[in-house]
């Protein structure tokens, strides 16, 4: 007898996932969406912010570590140097580290938030989250404090997965300048030339080994308390800012909507701005002595990282430039990350 061929409606009786899965698949798949959509647009967001302004980041931290006359001499130098390759040198770690970073720590700062707020309500009667969504009212004790504690929760529990990564960031920028040492340093280290020359033209999983190799696992987080310290403060002052700054600016325009263009713009680019402008020591710090480090092998004595000086001039270097772009930075991250959210929020369940 011949066999006959299954129509359409036996192939689906045969397998009844064929009918009914895709439907319930997209469905799940749009309830994950809505769920984690402060993740899934802060990682987003940080991809196409970090790509964009990778070169004034490795211009940045060249100017912390090594002197150059300014900053038009030191883009002059890398390009001559390096080409093109030197300003996105060391670029694959940040795309991944950022991206890992600010999805965390928007994650954490998102709970933190609801946890302080929720805290402040029983305790003083006032609900920071419903003021600040209130239309036509302005920050207050409660919203700032609300925000600039949740931003500093959820900085220093990023300081444990960014550390590595922006080591290797570093030395993926600094690694060339090390072994030549044609530009004279802030603070040369007394050995270790072929050491730096180990760093040179490696990516980021290779250079971590290379870290690991010359200083063990702990070579990782070298700088460690600095860099706590810096995210801690940094991230404090920079949630306190955006948030305080989009209301302020929501509620003198008169706008309704919490989320306006304008608003989020200006916020974004002034908390990128004023973070960085009152840590930018504590990061020079922080940059010179992992850069020394990097030098070194385990078990020989690194020179200790320089003071902290808010008024030397010295600690300054390259603020023009990381201030420029952390604001163009965050002004695109959080357009993108408000236009994702509101895209994400208006998708029917």
């Amino acid at each position: 007898m011949m066999a006959v061929k299954p129509g359409p409606q036996d192939d689906t009786k045969n397998d009844g996932r064929r009918g009914l899965s895709p439907p319930i698949y997209e469905g799940q798949q749009k309830k994950w969406v809505k769920r984690y959509r402060t993740e899934v647009a802060a990682s987003m967001s940080s991809i196409l912010s970090t790509f964009v302004a990778f070169p004034l980041d490795s211009v940045k931290t060249r100017m912390q570590t090594y002197k150059y006359d300014s900053f038009t001499d030191c883009v002059r130098h890398t390009y001559k140097t390096e080409r093109y390759r030197g300003f996105f040198r060391g670029v694959t770690a940040p795309m991944a580290s950022v991206t890992l970073v600010r999805t965390i720590s928007f994650s954490m700062y998102q709970r933190s938030k609801y946890t302080y707020a929720k805290w402040i309500k029983q305790n003083f009667g006032v609900d920071p989250l419903v003021h600040v969504n209130t239309p036509g009212t302005y920050p207050n004790l409660y919203t700032i404090s609300c925000f600039g504690a949740a931003g500093a929760t959820a900085g220093s529990f990023i300081t444990l997965v960014a550390c590595p990564f922006e080591l290797t960031k570093l030395s993926a920028q600094v690694s060339v300048l090390m072994a030549e040492r044609k530009v004279s340093s802030i603070s040369e280290p007394s050995t270790g030339r072929a050491v730096a020359a180990s760093y040179q033209n490696k990516g980021t999983w290779k250079t971590a080994k290379n870290i690991v190799k010359h200083r063990g696992f702990a070579g990782l987080y070298s700088g460690f308390n600095l860099h706590l310290l810096r995210d801690t403060l940094g991230t404090a002052i920079y949630f306190m800012t955006y948030e305080s700054s989009k209301q302020l600016l929501t509620s003198y325009r008169g706008d309704k909507s919490p989320t306006n263009p304008f608003a989020v713009v200006v916020a974004g680019g002034l908390c990128g701005v004023a973070s960085w402008a009152l840590i930018y020591p504590i990061d020079s710090a922080k940059s010179i002595y992992q850069r020394n480090c990097l030098t070194h092998c385990r078990g020989e004595k690194v020179k200790k990282a320089p003071k902290i000086q808010f008024f030397n001039k010295r600690m300054y270097r390259g603020l023009g430039v990381s201030m420029g772009r952390s604001c163009v930075v965050n002004s695109i991250f959080f357009s993108a990350f408000e236009f994702i959210k509101k895209q994400i929020n208006s998708i029917e369940d």
